[in-house]
């Protein structure tokens, strides 16, 4: 079975490809490019490197959101304009469930953190529990936008040591060094971001157990609306008031 992944729902953009639970390349940046710009000379690249026939592939795994909505759009109309060309399935992977399978098999709860302005995360908490030869992603926090503060003391609640990832962490970690009660560490370099090989291999699990949709039924997952919508519902509101 052959994946290939796509994210660009946050300030990375990465491409990969899977071949029977093994990767055989991946192409991530982090850069101060638009991913407009980067994705797809990033997969034109890969497939140039690895000799890749796209019609080989068996699905697509898209990072389906929370995230960027410029980046979701990017990676979503990737996605489907792929899915429709060569007329295959995708799979849609929550993009904090692609960051928490970076950290597969740890034995804390892993706890992505991505970076919502206004002193909000969209975050989740997942812990990993033993099935078969390997692991199944149990999220303990459902995924959502949330207030930092909310999200630190359901987790110290919990006593348990905690792993953080994504690009909140830095904006927040003086936060969560003053969390009382929260033990915690944070991820190294190689994988506290947003990785398409994880999001491909995560997509792997979910392909098998039939978790897949067709190019025109994707729709990526924004969990809250936009800045600009946001502000046009205000501006309605304040209308209604005069």
């Amino acid at each position: 079975m052959k994946i290939l992944g796509l994210d660009s729902s946050g300030l990375v953009a990465g491409v990969a490809v899977l071949e029977d639970d093994e990767l055989v390349a991946e192409y991530t940046t982090n850069y101060k490019k638009t991913h407009s710009q980067t994705l797809l000379p990033m997969l034109d690249e890969l497939c140039r490197m690895v000799e890749l026939d796209l019609q080989t592939i068996d699905a697509i795994a898209i990072a389906s959101g929370p995230g960027s909505f410029t980046g979701l759009r990017i990676g979503s109309a990737t996605a489907k304009g792929l899915g429709l060309a060569l007329k295959k399935p995708l799979v849609e992977v929550p993009t904090l469930e692609g960051l928490a399978w970076n950290l597969y098999g740890s034995e804390r709860i892993v706890c992505p953190l991505m970076d919502a302005r206004r002193n909000q995360v969209y975050t989740g908490a997942y812990e990993f529990l033993p099935e078969g030869e390997g692991f199944r992603l149990n999220p303990v926090i459902s995924q959502g936008p949330m207030d930092i503060g909310e999200i630190l003391e359901k987790l110290a609640a919990m006593e348990r040591t905690v792993i953080f990832l994504g690009d909140g962490v830095p904006v927040y970690h003086r936060v969560l060094r003053e969390q009382k009660g929260l033990q915690f560490t944070i991820a190294g370099a190689g994988n506290n971001r947003q990785r398409a090989a994880s999001v491909a291999a995560l997509g792997a699990v979910y392909f098998r157990e039939g978790r897949a949709v067709t190019a025109a039924e994707h729709r990526p997952e924004y969990l809250r609306k936009s800045q600009a919508e946001r502000e046009a519902d205000q501006a309605r509101e304040e209308q209604k008031t005069v």
